[in-house]
């Protein structure tokens, strides 16, 4: 599995040391949020862009903003502790509460884990029966309650891909369990707005930002636009797709349901784009 560093309560942990209570309200009902970072160099790549989402998360699920200046801490302890890390997460609970939904106020839990990834590499994704509510208290919010993630993405490897790809509830193509998704097609390359109900990754937000320094024609659809369709004009080799995540960063897909597809131009090139960007500067 490779090296894990845990940092938690302000000090480092050996990873099999518990660290959270069993009434904690992050275990027992999924009430926390998170966020994965890339980590180069060192470096937790675009740290400031993730902390402003924790807090939009905490805020969104109605939890007190976290210390930012505590998790900072953990973040450079982690760092600093650990060699050949690939990925960093950061984890904000609500704290002790009870086994009910209800929440006691009280002092959060903040975790922070380190550990190893595997390098960014093309995707194969398959179409899956399930649908995110873009209509949902949750819409948007990066929280831990992940358990439909774990089944859609446990169909997409028993299919013999990486990602699974879902709709929302008015048929428009929404993201993947863990990745924002790039649609190519008439010569633009196309991102589901987040009014379809998919979470405003930060890869995502940095490919349309450094796309559009570019000169590249990448853009937010408007709402509606993307219906899930367009995944059978990937299929008959009219579209093509990418998708991005903090880790993956943005690849090509080259499999869909397990047919091969190629590649866009346009996306091969928005990929040569964040990676020179990406290598300028490690917290844009």
């Amino acid at each position: 599995m490779g090296q894990i560093v845990v940092w938690a309560d302000g000090r480092l942990r050996d990873p099999a040391e518990p660290v959270l209570t069993a009434v904690d309200h992050g275990v027992t009902v999924g009430d926390g949020v998170f966020e994965t970072c890339g980590v180069v160099h060192g470096t937790a790549f675009a740290l400031t862009r993730h902390l402003a989402r924790l807090v939009r998360s905490a805020r969104g699920l109605g939890l007190e903003d976290p210390d930012l200046d505590l998790v900072r801490s953990g973040v450079e302890a982690v760092l600093a502790a650990g060699t050949d890390l690939g990925r960093l997460r950061i984890t904000l609970t609500a704290g002790l509460g009870p086994l009910g939904s209800g929440r006691t106020p009280g002092r959060q839990s903040v975790l922070v884990v380190a550990g190893p990834a595997t390098a960014p590499a093309p995707a194969r994704v398959v179409r899956v029966p399930w649908t995110r509510n873009e209509r949902s208290a949750v819409a948007g919010l990066k929280t831990t309650s992940y358990a439909e993630n774990v089944v859609a993405l446990a169909r997409a490897v028993a299919g013999g891909a990486d990602e699974a790809l879902l709709a929302n509830t008015v048929g428009d193509l929404c993201e993947g369990t863990g990745s924002n998704v790039f649609v190519e097609r008439s010569g633009e390359l196309v991102t589901p707005p987040l009014s379809s109900g998919c979470l405003a990754g930060i890869t995502r937000e940095l490919v349309l930002e450094w796309s559009a320094d570019a000169g590249l024609p990448v853009r937010e659809a408007a709402h509606g636009e993307l219906g899930y369709a367009v995944l059978d004009e990937v299929d008959a080799g009219r579209a093509h797709l990418a998708i991005t995540g903090s880790v993956r960063t943005i690849v090509p897909v080259v499999a869909l349901d397990g047919r091969e597809i190629e590649p866009g131009p346009l996306t091969v090139r928005a990929c040569e784009t964040y990676a020179w960007r990406a290598a300028q500067q490690l917290d844009p």
